[in-house]
Order: structure tokens, then sequence, then C-alpha cells
């Protein structure tokens, strides 16, 4: 995690970020959180050292070509509605 001289979150720097999320935290908790941070970060450390790899290749679209096709005409779209209103499909009142 640290090298031993200094840990790499100090509790004044576990309580500036409590104090922003308005947490109140009591000593214990602080040095909690302290080494909990301290273990994040040593992970985000580890993975920077993660090697890359080659990426897949770019996806190709199989699906079919958008086309234009005739479609239902408003009345056609309308005939089985239960109610309808100026031209639109008429739902129950929501409030």
């Amino acid at each position: 995690m640290s090298d031993g001289d200094e840990p790499a979150v100090t509790g004044e720097e576990v309580r500036n970020v409590a104090d922003l999320a308005r947490v109140d935290l009591n000593d214990e908790e602080v040095e909690t959180f302290a080494e909990q941070f301290e273990a994040v970060l040593a992970d985000f450390e580890t993975l920077d050292e993660v090697p890359e790899i080659e990426s897949e290749p770019d996806l190709v679209n199989v699906m079919r070509a958008d086309e234009v096709e005739a479609g239902l005409t408003q009345e056609e779209a309308l005939s089985n509605a239960s109610e309808t209103e100026d031209g639109y499909f008429k739902g129950p009142r929501v409030s």
C-alpha cells in the first residue's frame, strides 16, 4: 500500500471528504476509512499494471437496412380502439 513512511490516505483527508459529504465520523471510523481508501488506491495501482490486450475487431451491422413500407392509416390504427378522441387513442385518466 504505502512505503511505510506515511499513509497514502491521512485521517485529515478522510475528515475533509466526510465534511464535504456532511457525514460525522468518530476517530475509529476515520481510521477504518483511511485504511479502506488506501486499499482501494492500491487496487487501482494494481489495475494500472494490467497489460493492454488487442481489442476485438469492430462489429459489423448484421441487421437488414431500414426500408420505408406502407403502414396503417390513422383510421385503420384506431379501428379496434375502445375509445378515441380527436383522432387519437383515449386512455384512462391518470390523476
